[in-house]
């Protein structure tokens, strides 16, 4: 097929020989099967801001880290190089979580490089060879899709553990390969340490998950996975060896809400009475 004006550049540059086909066109990319000698990968175009339906919302960027001090002021502004600088640190989101999850063993497409707004990476593939169906696209046996459910709790779980929540994770971004489930679609995640709406995100993953597994098999809708999951985080306790059960409760031990306030008022005395003794000398 002929070349895309973005990956012409690629193609004169060496970094791919030729683009086979499109194999996708979505919110905030368009990705083509290209080949690299005798490697087959893929191209991930990301859209102009202009020309994506998906925001650039507030709880997504919120504490994420920017090259340098001017970056910063310009996307404060909102000036055409802040908008460019913002747009650089959205696409680069993906390229350093893919890199990221991947040394931590967590099941991405491997990263090999990110030129001009393209990101090369590998192809994941079905049994036969072809590009791996969305989990959305395929009809699962109850057995099935308990087992792809636990794996991808295991994988909720890896990524948290190397600080990342994938923030928009669903059948629709996750593809199944000859080896399993494969997440994909990176460029929302968010840092669970440095972003205050972590602990929502990752519940609303954990239970697409569930909803949508829970179509085959019922058993999994009862299950509370993202809580069991958040609240070992929460308390240090979490880690890829932990064994999950599904289920949660909160402590239903009431707050003595006397002794609190006994604690605030002994603080408050002791400060004041420092400050006289200060006041003394």
């Amino acid at each position: 097929m002929k070349t895309p004006p973005r990956l012409q550049p690629l193609v004169e540059e060496g970094l791919i020989d030729t683009v086979v086909r499109q194999l996708m066109s979505g919110k905030e990319a368009m990705v083509y099967v290209v080949r690299l000698g005798d490697d087959t990968i893929c191209a991930k175009i990301y859209k102009e801001a202009t020309h994506r339906s998906f925001r650039q919302a507030v709880d997504y960027t919120e504490n994420r880290k920017v090259k340098n001090s001017r970056s910063a002021r310009a996307m404060a502004k909102g000036s055409k190089f802040g908008r460019q600088e913002q747009e650089a640190a959205w696409q680069s989101a993906e390229v350093d979580a893919l890199y990221r999850l991947a040394a931590a063993g967590v099941r991405v497409p491997t990263p090999y490089n990110f030129c001009d707004g393209v990101l090369l990476m590998e192809l994941v593939t079905d049994a036969d060879g072809d590009a791996a169906p969305r989990l959305n696209d395929v009809v699962f046996t109850p057995d099935e899709a308990l087992r792809h459910h636990a794996t991808l709790i295991k994988e909720v779980v890896r990524m948290l553990c190397a600080g990342v929540v994938h923030g928009d994770l669903s059948e629709f971004n996750i593809l199944l390969a000859a080896d399993g489930p494969v997440v994909i679609d990176l460029p929302q995640a968010i840092d669970a340490a440095g972003n205050n709406h972590a602990q929502r995100m990752l519940l609303r993953d954990v239970d697409n998950l569930k909803n949508f597994f829970g179509q085959f098999a019922p058993a999994l809708l009862r299950t509370r996975y993202g809580e069991e999951i958040w609240s070992l985080y929460h308390s240090g306790m979490l880690s890829v060896e932990s064994v999950l059960t599904g289920r949660f409760e909160r402590s239903k031990r009431s707050v003595d809400v006397g002794s609190v306030l006994r604690e605030v008022d002994d603080a408050r005395a002791e400060e004041a009475a420092r400050l006289v003794r200060m006041g003394a000398r």
